[in-house]
């Protein structure tokens, strides 16, 4: 049996780790970003959790959907329809857990990963994370509204069209990033956080949440669907599968 892609434990001051560890660059598959939607669901209704730390084993925190699963199903799309289904649950988990959840990142965190890291109530990084949506390179739209929530719109604007990715400095300065530590202090850093949550009152933690996320500009579930929409498009055009051929080339 393989290991499981995605792992949680509880410590007894009420902080959940979650820990997405999927070889060799964290691309998750279908079942992978359901199994995470699940698991961070069933935390924030577990009264003895306090906080919810996300972070990643392996070489970056998270490379997006794994597109190989989709190429190889061929012509038809129920694939797709997994991967676009999964992310916006996966997703939609970490925004509407019902305690904070602190993402650390390292490495690389792209596509799915900054969906996750957007919606994320903290985010502590490693000194070599990088940030980035390059998913016009693989014929999909996405995660714009998340990558909204790290960079000012023209920012944003810039990254999404020329796959461009920032660092974690950058995303310090724009204030998203809360703080950037060397990657051997990554964990600790994220936990010293947590710690500072857990240590309130759990019920008026869980209602700051939920006041939090209804003062919110915009409804990030309907807005990433609207995007979603649009690679459905390229997909039922033939463009997307051109797209995803030729990045497949390239990577060997």
């Amino acid at each position: 049996m393989s290991p499981p892609l995605v792992t949680a434990t509880v410590d007894d001051d009420g902080i959940a780790e979650v820990v997405v560890d999927a070889p060799p660059v964290n691309a998750l598959p279908v079942a992978g970003w359901f199994e995470l939607a699940r698991v961070l669901r069933e935390l924030g209704e577990d009264a003895a959790v306090r906080v919810v730390v996300l972070r990643a084993e392996g070489r970056g925190f998270n490379a997006g959907v794994d597109i190989k699963e989709i190429q190889a199903e061929g012509g038809g799309h129920r694939a797709l329809i997994g991967a676009n289904r999964g992310c916006f649950a996966a997703f939609a988990a970490v925004y509407e857990c019902a305690v904070p959840v602190i993402a650390a990142v390292h490495g690389f965190c792209l596509g799915g990963g900054i969906g996750l890291v957007g919606n994320a109530d903290v985010i502590v990084a490693a000194d070599d994370a990088t940030f980035g949506l390059p998913e016009v390179d693989r014929g999909a739209l996405g995660a714009a509204t998340h990558l909204a929530r790290l960079v000012p719109q023209h920012k944003m604007r810039a990254m999404m069209y020329t796959s461009a990715t920032a660092t974690a400095a950058e995303l310090h300065a724009f204030g998203s990033v809360l703080e950037v530590v060397p990657r051997a202090g990554l964990r600790a850093a994220a936990r010293a956080v947590a710690a500072q949550i857990a240590a309130k009152n759990p019920l008026v933690i869980r209602a700051a949440k939920e006041a939090l996320n209804g003062i919110d500009p915009v409804d990030v579930k309907r807005s990433y669907r609207f995007e979603q929409g649009f690679t459905f498009e390229l997909n039922l055009d033939g463009v997307a599968d051109e797209v995803r051929d030729s990045f497949g080339r390239k990577d060997g």
